[in-house]
């Protein structure tokens, strides 16, 4: 399987090392296209690919295109290519905002899918959500999940849930760094060294969504275990609640899908 991408950035790179690790396709069957002529030479010197400025010398030859430029480039990369690409290709999008009808309206003989992940792909604990366009098939599903399950988790969801999904895990690691950072500010008022304070408070949210994520048990039940009467943790949980905190993460998970919604219809 020939594997192509245009767009050869932070997000494409981490799927191609993911796609590498896990034995998906070999190096010298990959090939990105990027603007910038020494970031080609970084990907090819550091993993083995192909990668050139501008695709036309791979863009009839890939049975699977990524599409991870920015929204802004999309249209333009999108007319550039969608003439040139084979048939049965399988076209893939991480574009924000970017459904699978206008994926369509471009590619109209091959398999759309559009898929949502998350910048923690980077360090293989992304989660990526996949929707299917009507010509794409299961096992075109099945394979994008793949690809995407190598560098985190993977769920097929509905085209109408995506703009959900950008809201809650798209955005969501802007949320979980915000956290993170006010957390350890808390820890250095309370008199902990910067350092230790930020890996406190990052490694206790890692580890919490991995007790959520392997026990199977939901949230507010773990939360109770943590939660002796009169004790410390239902004191500090008592002000959260009085300063609203998880209404504003739930007005920042709708802001955030709004805002895709938006983007959809431009």
């Amino acid at each position: 399987m020939k594997i192509g991408f245009i767009g050869a950035g932070a997000m494409a790179e981490a799927m191609l090392s993911g796609i590498i690790k896990n034995n998906i396709a070999a190096s010298q069957d990959i090939f990105l296209s990027d603007h910038k002529e020494s970031r080609c030479q970084y990907l090819m010197d550091t993993y083995g690919v192909q990668a050139s400025v501008g695709a036309a010398g791979f863009i009839s030859k890939v049975d699977l295109l990524f599409l991870a430029v920015k929204p802004q480039v999309v249209s333009a990369a999108i007319e550039e290519i969608c003439q040139q690409t084979a048939p049965k290709a399988i076209v893939v999008s991480v574009v924000a905002g970017l459904t699978t009808e206008v994926l369509e309206q471009h590619f109209s003989q091959q398999p759309v899918i559009r898929v949502m992940p998350n910048t923690p792909v980077a360090v293989g604990a992304g989660m990526s959500a996949v929707s299917l366009g009507s010509k794409a098939s299961p096992a075109d599903g099945a394979l994008v999940e793949k690809i995407f399950g190598a560098v985190g988790k993977a769920v097929i969801v509905k085209e109408s849930a995506m703009d959900a999904v950008t809201g809650l895990s798209g955005s969501g690691p802007g949320y979980g760094f915000l956290i993170i950072d006010a957390l350890a500010d808390a820890g250095v008022h309370a008199g902990l060294p910067r350092a230790s304070a930020i890996t406190l408070a990052a490694q206790t949210l890692l580890g919490a969504a991995k007790m959520v994520l392997e026990t199977g048990m939901h949230p507010a039940a773990l939360r109770d275990q943590v939660t002796s009467p009169a004790g410390t943790t239902i004191a500090g949980i008592r002000v959260l609640e009085q300063q609203g905190v998880r209404g504003a993460l739930m007005d920042a998970v709708q802001a955030a899908a709004d805002k895709s919604k938006a983007m959809g219809k431009k």
